[in-house]
């Protein structure tokens, strides 16, 4: 079961989109099981999203791409009163999405968990951070959405090997890493852009502007701004995009090295709309800034033709 209902026409478009992505992998030695996409777009009469998705319920270390559900969070527990409003929030939510920075997540991982990471503790004491710093798993859980079952959002954002409370936390969470699955945040993505109950207009409406991406920023051309060597790289001139992107190279850990993922909605120039989410692992994709622009390029010359 999922959130949207299959697509004949997504379904050919995302025949494309693996007759794109199988060469290319073969030629690098990469097994294809590394390659995931789901692809949507609103269904007719505000009904359910039509689709189409590839290994949607691969698990894998999501890179940044769990930054969106940490802003999601945050914008629930302001809600809900359990996180007070205050410009330092507002300032990392920003900065985590429009640079993708590590040290604002974390901030904000701290706010949400009541938690810190340094040095060492005790036994009991470890007990009971490693239970509050559970609390975000807890709200997208408490969800239950199937699309949610078996992520992790549990640790903070690190650039390379973790220590002190981290690296204990890391090593006794059965989880182990983050993680997340193509059709979870697919499903994020659609509630977000979508009619829905998760958050409020208002909210909601916080969480699209700080997801929406200028094609002709002069950030552009900076790679934290993420638009380059993305999904929205190569789509028509006049296509409004929002998109959150991620990529690890080396970190010392081969369980969270080399992944390039993008999640991204569009709104193409003749008004066609859709989601489309594309998680990679594999160094050569990592390293490779044409892969995820030209998928987006060919799912955009496809609509265009219908």
């Amino acid at each position: 079961m999922s959130f949207f209902t299959e697509s004949s026409e997504l379904k050919r478009i995302g025949t494309l989109i693996e007759a794109h992505a199988a060469p290319i992998y073969a030629a690098r030695g990469i097994p294809s099981e590394q390659f995931a996409y789901v692809l949507t777009r609103p269904g007719q009469d505000s009904g359910r999203p039509e689709g189409a998705a590839l290994r949607a319920d691969w698990r894998c270390y999501p890179c940044s791409l769990v930054k969106v559900f940490h802003l999601v969070a945050s914008q629930l527990r302001l809600e809900d009163g359990r996180l007070a409003a205050h410009g330092e929030l507002d300032r990392a939510m920003r900065d985590m999405i429009l640079w993708s920075s590590n040290s604002a997540t974390n901030y904000i991982i701290d706010l949400l968990t009541g938690t810190t990471g340094d040095t060492l503790l005790d036994d009991e004491a470890m007990a009971g951070w490693r239970e509050r710093r559970e609390e975000i798993n807890r709200i997208f859980a408490a969800l239950d959405w199937p699309e949610f079952v078996g992520i992790n959002l549990n640790q903070k954002l690190m650039d390379d090997l973790r220590y002190g409370r981290e690296k204990v936390a890391l090593d006794l969470s059965p989880a182990g890493h983050n993680c997340l699955t193509p059709i979870a945040m697919a499903r994020l993505m659609s509630e977000i852009f979508g009619e829905t109950t998760l958050l409020t207009l208002d909210r909601r409406a916080i969480v699209r502007d700080h997801l929406a991406r200028d094609p002709q920023s002069p950030y552009r051309g900076r790679g934290v701004y993420q638009l380059l060597g993305y999904l929205g790289d190569a789509l028509p001139e006049g296509t409004r995009i929002w998109s959150k992107a991620g990529r690890t190279r080396w970190l010392g850990d081969e369980r969270a090295a080399f992944r390039r993922h993008d999640t991204l909605r569009a709104i193409l120039p003749g008004g066609q709309e859709f989601l489309l989410t594309v998680f990679t692992q594999g160094e050569a994709i990592a390293e490779d800034d044409s892969f995820l622009p030209a998928i987006g390029s060919l799912v955009a010359t496809e609509l265009l033709c219908e």
